[in-house]
């Protein structure tokens, strides 16, 4: 006990700093799924995503990225081993975070697109099997997540493949596709207002305490659905367009409809993507100040300190400011090739399975989730227009992400130990 009164300033003061730098790494990292199938099907330019990112993940983060949040994300670890010895926990979750951010770190500069999910968990579990029991792991939950690495991408890539043949079918191999795309794309606009509401009800708003029952939620959803399909209807009937154009130039003014859509996924794709995923930057954090501030007693929910939540959601801003376009390159050109169609059939994919995983509580990244989507539009064309070794180097990297966060944090954690312990 006697650490955490002497030193407890220190400690968060630490902790405030390495959890920046791992909301930083979400930022670098993350970010780029929201807006890495926009500015890969040019329906953005990367400064114009980077704004746009910026705006919606800091509302996500900033507005709806919990008043409480869980000191042990996911419950990866048994908080009755700490109870005697908190400041062991302490200092576990200021390496978790300083070990999860230099992850981040390297494999953003690769441009490499991990799981910010994974590398805080990895990290956690790290420090937990080694420096306190291996019995303080809950292997279930790890086993879990290594299984959703399979589950999550083949999900997410199937939905994409749907989606994308669909738009084929029903619109790109008619005759006339601009008037198809007159009659098909407002559902299409309606199915996006359906998920992406979903996906803000159930990972966004519930921070804020308008989380919703799941048949309210559902109501909600089908009448914004229903909302975007007159509005999409009404803004497509009134776009004027050459009938009598080469078919060429048809297949153009159909990927412009579908690039207004993409931006519309990509705003809010970021702000839910804000909401859930600053929690990883920031849960580590509030345990370390819940504990400091405590005199060493562990809660299982930590009441957020006022300025936790903006730092978490600077943070998030100043990584994909300066680091985020590495990644965004990876996912927007080096797995396929993106046209707005294949990145809203993608996108909206990616959402889906964000909707289903919270639905059923499978554990989910969404990076693999975009990844796989992505994946599964490249396939669409067949294995040849999948660029193989970009494909090799992302899937190596989700293996790393796992033991590299717990290796580092093994290591920062009997550093802390050495330092303050001594």
């Amino acid at each position: 006990m006697d650490i955490i009164s002497s030193y407890g300033l220190i400690l968060i003061v630490m902790a405030g700093i390495f959890g920046f730098f791992m909301a930083w790494g979400v930022g670098a990292n993350d970010v780029a799924n929201a807006m890495g199938t926009s500015v890969g099907s040019k329906a953005l330019t990367i400064k114009q995503a980077i704004l746009i990112a910026m705006v919606f993940e800091f509302a996500g983060a900033y507005l709806a990225g919990g008043e409480v949040t869980s000191t042990i994300r996911k419950g990866i670890i048994d908080s009755a081993y700490f109870v005697d010895q908190p400041e062991l926990l302490v200092f576990g979750m200021i390496s978790a975070l300083l070990a999860a951010g230099v992850w981040l770190l390297i494999a953003s500069f690769l441009g490499w697109p991990v799981s910010t999910t994974h590398s805080i968990v990895g990290a956690i579990v790290g420090f937990a099997a080694v420096g306190v029991s291996v019995d303080a792991v809950s292997w279930g939950k790890v086993g879990g997540i290594v299984g959703s690495w399979v589950i999550t991408p083949a999900i997410s890539g199937f939905i994409a493949y749907l989606i994308f043949m669909s738009a084929q079918k029903l619109i790109f191999d008619q005759e006339n596709p601009l008037k198809r795309a007159k009659q098909y794309v407002p559902f299409y606009m309606g199915l996006a207002g359906f998920v992406l509401s979903l996906v803000t009800i159930k990972k966004g708003l519930k921070h804020v305490g308008l989380g919703m029952g799941t048949l309210e939620g559902f109501a909600w959803a089908i009448g914004i659905a229903v909302v975007v399909f007159i509005i999409g209807k009404v803004a497509i009937g009134r776009l004027k367009f050459n009938e009598s154009a080469d078919k060429d130039m048809h297949y153009t003014n159909v990927e412009k409809v579908f690039a207004v859509l993409m931006v519309v996924t990509a705003c809010a794709m970021a702000f839910a993507h804000g909401s859930n995923d600053v929690a990883n930057a920031i849960g580590p954090l509030a345990a370390v100040v819940s504990v400091v501030s405590s005199g060493g007693e562990i809660s299982s929910q930590a009441q957020l300190a006022w300025w936790i939540l903006p730092l978490g959601a600077f943070g998030i801003v100043a990584g994909l400011a300066m680091l985020g376009k590495r990644v965004i390159a990876t996912i927007g050109k080096g797995i396929t090739h993106l046209t707005p169609s294949r990145g809203f059939a993608a996108e909206l994919a990616a959402a889906s399975t964000v909707v289903l995983a919270s639905g059923t509580g499978l554990p989910i990244s969404t990076t693999q989730t975009l990844v796989g989507a992505v994946l599964g539009v490249g396939m669409a064309r067949g294995i040849a227009a999948l660029t193989l070794g970009v494909v090799r180097n992302i899937v190596v990297s989700w293996v790393v992400t796992l033991p590299a966060g717990a290796i580092m944090s093994i290591m920062f954690f009997y550093m802390l130990k050495g330092i303050f312990a001594a």
